[in-house]
């Protein structure tokens, strides 16, 4: 594989910079944060990205937030060209999110460079309910996501799932995790955090999580019409 292949460009300059080139294509990155942090607006521009590059998308719409004209503002200038390049699946629920999931094997071909599950907990979420449904629920989780991981090794394919968060009180107030922190970040390797800076349309990227860095390092980011750009304050 040609060494600039070896990554996937999020459209972000700063972005990519910290990523060390962009999302590895052999294994799992994660993305979080509030609502109208733009964590779809992101992963679909890395789709986008893929697409310009010649490479095609596995787009599992678990959250039922891809939008058509979002991928045309975004990408603008060759929508024509880039939507054929990206396989949309829309699971209804969890059992048919671990579907899809489990028969990426039969579908990816080397024109595949990248898979997207947004978001990987909104359809295991809404089942959660009883103690013992919970555990049988987390279990199935953390098998989904290890056969994505799985799957980012075998043929080379970067994925990037996103999830939702829930509230975390510590000492020194509050901050938020994503839903089901230890199954999504064991099998992560890269985790980035998109915080809402309280400025319209900003958000900071923080990059938790890489296998190059031993601290965190993060970028600002504006939402904008055309996707996500980056932001210099």
């Amino acid at each position: 594989m040609d060494p600039l292949q070896r990554v996937i460009s999020t459209g972000c300059g700063f972005l990519d910079k910290l990523l060390g080139g962009g999302l590895p294509v052999n294994g799992v990155s994660l993305i979080y944060g509030e609502a109208e942090m733009g964590k779809t607006s992101l992963v679909m521009q890395c789709a986008v990205s893929s697409a310009r590059m010649g490479y095609k998308t596995i787009f599992i719409d678990s959250d039922d937030t891809f939008s058509s004209r979002r991928l045309s503002q975004i990408a603008y200038s060759d929508f024509k060209e880039v939507s054929p390049f990206i396989v949309l699946v829309k699971p209804a629920t969890f059992k048919e999110q671990a579907l899809a999931i489990d028969r990426l094997d039969d579908y990816i071909t080397k024109k595949v460079r990248l898979v997207v599950v947004d978001t990987i907990t909104s359809l295991y979420r809404a089942e959660l309910g009883e103690p013992k449904e919970n555990f049988a629920l987390n279990r199935e989780l953390n098998r989904q996501v290890a056969c994505l991981a799985q799957t980012a090794k075998t043929h080379g394919a970067a994925t990037l799932i996103t999830s939702q968060v829930r509230s975390i009180f510590k000492e020194g107030g509050e901050s938020v995790e994503p839903v089901a922190t230890r199954v999504l970040k064991f099998w992560s390797n890269i985790v980035i955090e998109l915080k809402n800076t309280g400025q319209m349309h900003v958000i900071k990227a923080i990059i938790k999580k890489h296998p190059e860095r031993k601290r965190p390092v993060s970028c600002y980011l504006k939402i904008e019409r055309m996707g996500i750009r980056e932001y210099g304050g």
